[in-house]
């Protein structure tokens, strides 16, 4: 099962017997079968669905998304939801117990910095082997105005650096004994920007990254890491509604109008291998060019719709990518430990297991 992106302008899904088809102007530029795809995307304007195509769509189960061209959720169509609805009962009673949400918050945020400090340590033993020079363009949008003197001249050369890492082992510390969500959140924040620390130093020589910014993210590192938490977010979002659980009803993360929380609540835990590992990858085996972003109206900096197909060819690898779940014993790509971590969310919920267990990465 994958997830179908369809970016090129002009587009459209259509439905022709069992599969999905993408086409233009007629020419028909993919065809999959119905069941072999569990969710859609529709990136920028331009692109669209059949009538037909979406009650086939709603009929089989799957979600589709529709995704600004700068890497914004619009919205969804998804089939109806909450046919579990004892569990959700549970889980709208278990958002009213402090008790609970600081048991669960913990151990979203625990296994966050686990695994940002498991990925800071090994980029520190790895260096990812660039890609072909590309010439630089006039004004740069990649290249920091420090010194070249003031540049890491190694991508894992940053690892080595111990105060970032003993920042986050301190902030870990910190999240384990948080004895309400302020504390949990101050630790948060510092494992955060000592693990940001670590990978601007692994990042290729000349790539400015200040800093996490967003809405609007401020530079072209920070328009991955937003556009794929996006993508990111709408695949467990999916996840927690195969399980029967409400995505928009969580234990860390403030309630807010349209915003879904537990699916914020469970992203925690993959941002760094996911998300953060694809935007490493392609800056630094220079898979996307300066020109590859521009200026937003907003003043941000976005990815240009036509890089988005590396982009997405690279997220749908990672996505497919197989890791040994601790707790299931055997290899499974990051899509199904998405559902994994949300079944066990849900017996977390109903007292079928006695905590939230995180995915940890080694």
């Amino acid at each position: 099962m994958s997830t179908l992106y369809v970016t090129e302008p002009g587009s459209r899904i259509e439905k022709e017997y069992r599969h999905l088809l993408v086409t233009r102007d007629d020419e028909t530029l993919l065809r999959a079968p119905l069941g072999a795809v569990d969710h859609v995307v529709l990136v920028g304007q331009g692109v669209g669905a059949t009538t037909p195509a979406l009650h086939a769509l709603l009929g089989a189960g799957i979600t589709l998304s529709l995704v600004s061209g700068t890497g914004e959720l619009l919205g969804r169509l998804a089939p109806p939801s909450g046919k579990n609805l004892d569990l959700r009962r549970r889980q709208y009673a278990r958002a009213a117990d402090p008790v609970f949400c600081l048991a669960f918050a913990r151990a979203v945020v625990v296994g966050k910095l686990r695994n940002y400090r498991a990925l800071a340590l090994r980029w520190g033993r790895e260096e990812i082997t660039p890609g072909p020079s590309l010439p630089p363009a006039a004004g740069e949008a990649l290249v920091d105005a420090q010194p070249a003197a003031a540049q890491r001249t190694t991508p894992g050369s940053a690892g080595k650096a111990r105060a970032p890492l003993d920042a986050m082992a301190e902030a870990l510390g910190q999240a384990e004994r948080a004895p309400d969500l302020a504390t949990l959140r101050g630790a948060e924040g510092m494992g955060s920007k000592a693990y940001f620390a670590v990978l601007r130093g692994c990042l290729r020589p000349g790539v400015a990254f200040a800093a996490r910014t967003r809405r609007p993210p401020r530079d072209p590192v920070n328009a991955l890491l937003s556009l794929g938490y996006t993508l990111l977010g709408e695949a467990i979002n999916t996840a927690l509604e195969i399980v029967g659980l409400d995505p928009y009803e969580g234990f860390y993360h403030a309630d807010k109008y349209g915003r879904p929380a537990l699916a914020l609540d469970l992203l925690e835990e993959f941002r760094g291998p996911v998300a953060d590992s694809v935007a490493l990858t392609l800056i630094n085996k220079r898979m996307l060019a300066p020109d590859d972003f521009e200026a937003g109206q907003d003043g941000g900096v976005y990815l240009a719709r036509r890089a988005l197909s590396t982009y997405l060819r690279a997220f749908s690898e990672r996505l497919q990518a197989t890791i040994t779940h601790p707790l299931a014993g055997r290899p499974l790509t990051y899509r199904k430990c998405f559902e994994v971590q949300a079944r066990l969310a849900a017996k977390a919920i109903t007292g079928d297991a006695p905590e939230y267990r995180p995915l940890r990465v080694r």
